[in-house]
């Protein structure tokens, strides 16, 4: 078990309920300590020193840093038609004209 508890079994359960998954309670328990391990590891992370480390917000500044610019790594941003809306509808197992009906396949 991690030396900090930081989930506790009910906030397990909650999460659950939330995503809709059946847990038995060893499943439960297993969970618990995988969740509480992250979390540990995630604090073991944080004790890092970044402050040397600059901010980064795209993947296409790490490319502009490379032997590649961003333009010859990515392709050209360029609008193209969509498809026709009656042709995609017409082709649908099941439609209303506007959205695709499909079955139900959560239930509470």
């Amino acid at each position: 078990m991690a030396e900090t508890e930081r989930v506790a079994a009910e906030d397990v359960r909650r999460v659950a309920e939330l995503a809709n998954l059946e847990l038995a309670s060893v499943e439960s328990v297993r969970m618990q300590r995988d969740l509480n391990a992250i979390l540990d590891y995630v604090a073991q992370l944080n004790e890092l020193d970044t402050s040397a480390v600059e901010p980064m917000a795209q993947v296409s500044d790490i490319l502009r840093t490379g032997t590649q610019s961003a333009t010859a790594a990515l392709r050209e941003d360029r609008a193209s038609s969509c498809l026709d809306r009656q042709r995609v509808m017409a082709a649908a197992p099941e439609t209303d004209g506007i959205f695709f009906k499909v079955p139900k396949v959560i239930e509470r």
